[in-house]
């Protein structure tokens, strides 16, 4: 149920002018007011949140460093996040594992979940619900939380949920617009089990009530990225000894959902009039194709660069990279790619990346891409369409200042996206599902009704803060939207 005007200035949250008339089609958030930050305890670490101490206590369940999946380090940049937003924030881990693996973790894994058993997930919950977690928070991709059988998906997030008493909230990071029906009711379980779901991207939001069914529209924390000061160009290129070329990169976990061999097909219209460019292409195979396909998709890529004669303008670096060298590479390029193949990819974290890095951007019109790259933020074109890359690269390279013109939409756009701020989002977000938890009472593990917390919608709005520290206990909330201002440090995030 919508909360009153009268519930929503009891915390200080006002509603929004661009929602207060007749309701639309698709349900929209209401948005806190950009005149009453909702804090929550990140300006005022000496109060009490009507019994939860700020010191929250969050458990996530996702895949872990040092396993190389885009999703382990997108949690720990989130986990970096949240620590930085506030020191005294407790992050646990039940680390997913895939079979008959065993990885050396840090302390922050107290659980480890062995990947496509179902039993795993469900007694992971029950261990969870003993433990004295206040929040849990789910990072979900379709392949760590299920197996796929002749084409239908197998969801192992289910018995998990069921099995949680503790307040959670999913984050997806995959919404496929043309989901098999396997793959829509493990989405819809997972949101009807939730007591909130987190997107980033606000195609994902319309994806969910349009093609999955479901009302609750959900919170959109845009994805995070690192601060990084778009300057130094040419002291880069000295850096990697690469100081008098034109340098085209990608980077990532290499397969062929990339689309990597269309750009390298571009190479050779760019280099024509360029002959000084370089198309970088950083990154180790992925883990999974590797270990199925071995070295099979790089190695058709090599033999691409020498049937085209592009040796000295196509180079890779067959390395996991650290951020710091993720973000020299980005900083040295002059044009950033995303070739991907995928039409239905609503995250990616390269490109947040790229954005970041204020870089000037071609790609695919992938649903991430066409939200990121809206408004001439970028440059979108065909999916596998080598002449569409090169003329759009060309574009740039001929224009300097058009390309300027992008690099600062870039900047300008990511601003309120590093993970200082989105940190903040989320613990405010963790804050106020936990606080909202009739299983504050100390006991661990004591079920908590999940109406009581019926989180539609939040929208984390960037320059907004959070407050309402000393107010009143919350009432239910149906459809929110959240803002908030700074604090972080993190790693990279390859995918």
């Amino acid at each position: 149920m919508r909360p009153t005007a009268t519930e929503l200035r009891s915390l200080g949250i006002s509603h929004s002018s661009r929602v207060a008339a007749a309701p639309p089609a698709r349900p929209r958030p209401l948005l806190l007011s950009d005149s009453h930050p909702l804090d929550l305890g990140a300006r005022r670490p000496d109060v009490m949140l009507h019994g939860l101490a700020t010191d929250v206590k969050i458990v996530f369940v996702s895949s872990n460093l040092p396993r190389r999946c885009g999703i382990a380090t997108f949690s720990a940049d989130l986990m970096a996040a949240v620590k930085a937003a506030d020191p005294r924030v407790v992050c646990r881990v039940a680390a997913i594992d895939e079979p008959n693996e065993r990885r050396r973790y840090g302390g922050e894994v107290r659980w480890r979940i062995r990947q496509g058993d179902a039993s795993n997930y469900r007694a992971a919950a029950e261990a969870i619900n003993r433990s004295s977690a206040d929040i849990v928070n789910v990072q979900h991709e379709f392949g760590l939380y299920g197996t796929w059988t002749d084409g239908v998906y197998e969801d192992h997030l289910r018995p998990f949920l069921e099995a949680l008493r503790k307040p959670v909230f999913t984050t997806l990071h995959s919404v496929p617009p043309e989901p098999t029906l396997s793959m829509r009711e493990a989405i819809r379980s997972a949101a009807e089990l939730s007591d909130a779901i987190v997107v980033m991207a606000d195609a994902a939001a319309g994806i969910l009530a349009e093609r999955y069914g479901i009302a609750e529209v959900p919170v959109v924390i845009p994805h995070g990225m690192p601060v990084i000061q778009p300057h130094g160009r040419g002291r880069m290129k000295k850096k990697l000894g690469v100081p008098d070329r034109t340098i085209i990169s990608t980077f990532g976990l290499v397969d062929p959902r990339k689309g990597i061999e269309y750009m390298i097909e571009a190479m050779p219209a760019i280099v024509a009039g360029h002959p000084a460019a370089l198309y970088v292409i950083a990154g180790q195979t992925h883990p999974e194709l590797r270990r199925h396909d071995g070295e099979k998709y790089r190695n058709q890529l090599v033999a691409t660069v020498k049937r085209l004669g592009l040796e000295n303008h196509v180079s890779f670096i067959d390395e996991y990279m650290a951020q710091q060298d993720i973000i020299e590479l980005l900083l040295a390029s002059d044009v950033y790619v995303t070739p991907y193949l995928d039409p239905q990819q609503i995250t990616s974290g390269t490109l947040a990346y790229a954005l970041g890095a204020g870089k000037a951007i071609v790609s695919t019109a992938y649903l991430h891409a066409k939200e990121a790259l809206a408004d001439g933020r970028g440059i979108l074109v065909p999916f596998r369409d080598p002449a569409a890359l090169a003329e759009a690269v060309k574009s740039l390279l001929a224009q300097p200042d058009r390309m300027q013109t992008l690099e600062r939409a870039s900047s300008a756009y990511a601003r309120d996206m590093s993970w200082p701020p989105t940190g903040e989002h989320w613990l405010a977000l963790m804050r106020l599902l936990a606080l909202s938890s009739p299983a504050k009472s100390g006991q661990p593990g004591l079920p908590w009704s999940r109406t009581n917390c019926g989180m539609g919608s939040w929208r984390a709005r960037p320059g907004a803060g959070l407050t309402g520290a000393t107010q009143p206990a919350p009432p239910r909330f149906s459809e929110l939207s959240v803002a908030s201002p700074t604090g972080s440090t993190m790693r990279h995030h390859q995918s």
